[in-house]
């Protein structure tokens, strides 16, 4: 194969995979359909095909790239022993802050595969590994051991977590109609809170 024909391949390939990307955390798996991917990327559906044999080969590839780089970005924060509990949740935050408002879909995305698909999401996404035996739990539980945890509970500290980081791109639509915002208002508000929700976990955290 000739070097123009491989940059060819490969550009190609990579068009078709930004397409899928798009109709994926669009549509989910079951309401995703080739014709569309195709339609994404301005290809015709027989060109797909012969790059990706079925929907689910490609479906499994775009999963792989997106929960690689989530579990990466979870990996490196949770287990940096040079960081402490309190550097932690800020860099958790302003990590998936930043995610999400590239890439808005990505949460939504998650949650509808963990409800139609859970056995094959939760198989690739090794998040009950990393985060059960990371230096951030340890870090938790050394608090809360000291009596330094207003909420001793690692799930109900985890669900406010995550719920004030994640629910805000669950139900943009919703905020933004409240709050009659465009875009990059939206925008503007999510950056605020990279600073505001460390100082609310911290409130949670600290012991009466």
């Amino acid at each position: 194969m000739t070097k123009t024909r491989k940059a060819i391949d490969a550009s190609t390939e990579e068009k078709i995979k930004n397409a899928a990307h798009v109709v994926f955390r669009k549509k989910g798996y079951v309401a995703a359909r080739t014709r569309d991917i195709a339609e994404e990327a301005g290809i015709n559906l027989a060109l797909l095909n012969y790059y990706f044999r079925s929907k689910e080969k490609l479906f499994e590839l775009i999963m792989s790239e997106t929960l690689t780089a989530f579990s990466l970005g979870l990996r490196d924060v949770l287990n940096d022993e040079r960081t402490t509990f309190e550097e932690k949740i800020e860099r958790l935050v302003d990590n998936y802050l930043d995610m999400f408002t590239k890439e808005p879909e990505i949460p939504l995305f998650v949650l509808n595969e963990l409800r139609n698909r859970p056995e094959d999401l939760l198989a690739k996404l090794p998040v009950i590994y990393l985060f059960q035996n990371s230096v951030f739990v340890t870090q938790f539980q050394e608090r809360a051991a000291a009596g330094r945890m207003r909420e001793p509970n690692l799930l109900h500290f985890m669900m406010n977590l995550l719920g004030v980081t994640i629910f805000p791109f669950i139900g943009q639509s919703l905020i933004m109609v409240l709050g009659g915002l465009d875009e990059s208002q939206f925008n503007r508000l999510i950056q605020e809170r990279k600073k505001r929700i460390p100082v609310w976990i911290k409130a949670i955290m600290e012991a009466e």
